[in-house]
């Protein structure tokens, strides 16, 4: 069985969402990004998460990120800049933010550095796993959505009127997407994670399923970080997102 997936990292986990060939397959939460991979590298050939892949390890902002914010508009606060690689292996932030100011010359919001510890495990495994670095790609839901609605959402996840716009963005690209939702979160309902990673896991899968249009990435052709990877924002659409950068 080949399945896609749509991966969202919280500190409740790693929810997988796995679609195969003909829709939705199931869903499952793991605690390390490195047992999801050992779960799926015989089946998988599209892993898209939302966690930054491909790092700065000097100063500037990653084109991806700049581009993701210019799509998104007034929610571009939405996307975060990842620290720099040599601060997502420090496990205080004082620590952090020292080294960000030394490499980078700019300072580290703690917001940004929450997402070290899944930036740095992600990194560890695409450097270390030629294979797993074939299929995983990054993905930003807030950018999945807005291709898939012609437009970015107006409120947070977590507010009525945004899962009511999310849902809507999901439907029109599939008028399955409103029960999958449904599916996953029953699949999920033990686990405590909030219906806002349902929602952008889902998005991430049906943007890993091979559907209308193609697999396009912002910029169109990502840079690549010292290390190889590449740094760009993935979405599935039928033309390029329109940015003003």
């Amino acid at each position: 069985m080949v399945v896609s997936l749509g991966v969202n990292w919280s500190d409740d986990g790693w929810l997988a969402v796995a679609f195969d060939r003909t829709g939705f397959d199931h869903a499952a939460v793991f605690a390390e990004v490195g047992e999801l991979w050992h779960r799926y590298e015989e089946q998988t050939e599209q892993v898209l998460v939302d966690v930054p892949i491909g790092l700065k390890e000097g100063s500037g902002d990653r084109m991806c990120d700049k581009l993701a914010r210019a799509v998104l508009g007034s929610r571009g606060g939405a996307v975060v800049e990842p620290p720099v690689r040599e601060a997502t292996r420090k496990r205080r932030y004082p620590a952090a933010r020292r080294t960000t100011e030394r490499i980078a010359d700019r300072a580290l919001p703690r917001q940004t550095f929450k997402i070290s510890e899944p930036v740095a495990a992600v990194d560890d495994l695409l450097r270390n796993v030629p294979a797993a670095r074939a299929v995983f790609a990054e993905a930003h839901p807030e950018v999945c959505l807005c291709a898939f609605a012609d437009g970015p959402p107006q409120y947070p996840t977590q507010t009525a009127g945004g899962y009511a716009e999310r849902m809507r963005a999901l439907a029109s690209f599939d008028t399955d997407a409103p029960p999958t939702v449904q599916r996953v979160a029953e699949s999920v309902g033990g686990t405590g994670l909030p219906v806002g990673d349902v929602l952008d896991a889902v998005a991430l899968a049906y943007t890993a399923r091979p559907g209308p249009g193609r697999l396009r990435s912002l910029p169109p052709d990502p840079p690549r970080d010292p290390k190889g990877l590449p740094m760009g924002s993935h979405y599935r659409a039928v033309d390029p997102l329109e940015t003003a950068v």
